[in-house]
């Protein structure tokens, strides 16, 4: 005798509004980083000499919204295949995470390490002596 909770169109339809909510808040993720980043960068533009130093800064932020959104329309492909998913859409999903977390990671820590080399630079910078004693 088997017993069921939900019938499999209620369970379908669930899942397929969560899929809806789960990609809609990657791509608000995405988007409001962009935002973000491009508003940073106007106003590092408008006062002027700073957008060099800043870019770096701002480019590893906006990495950060698009790896989030990018986790959460992952998490949409995983939700899309709960129900009943063959092995070529998991493995799908495996090689895509593998090269996501790679790639990313690479990235930031690149990122990273360039802002620390800035923030070396300032410091040795403001230790030179500033005249002849």
């Amino acid at each position: 005798m088997s017993v069921e909770v939900l019938p499999e169109s209620t369970l379908r339809d669930v899942m397929d509004l969560l899929v809806r909510l789960v990609e809609a808040a990657g791509a608000l993720i995405i988007f409001v980083g962009a935002a973000w980043a491009f508003g940073r960068f106007l106003l590092a533009g408008i006062r002027g000499g700073g957008v060099g130093r800043q870019f770096n800064r701002i480019r590893l932020s906006l990495g950060r919204f698009l790896a989030l959104g990018l986790e959460f329309q992952l998490a949409r492909d995983v939700l899309r295949t709960a129900i009943a998913p063959s092995f070529t859409e998991i493995g799908q999903l495996a090689a895509i995470r593998t090269a996501l977390n790679y790639f990313l990671g690479r990235e930031t820590a690149a990122e990273r390490a360039e802002i620390e080399r800035e923030h070396r630079k300032e410091a040795d910078g403001s230790r030179a002596p500033t005249g002849p004693a």
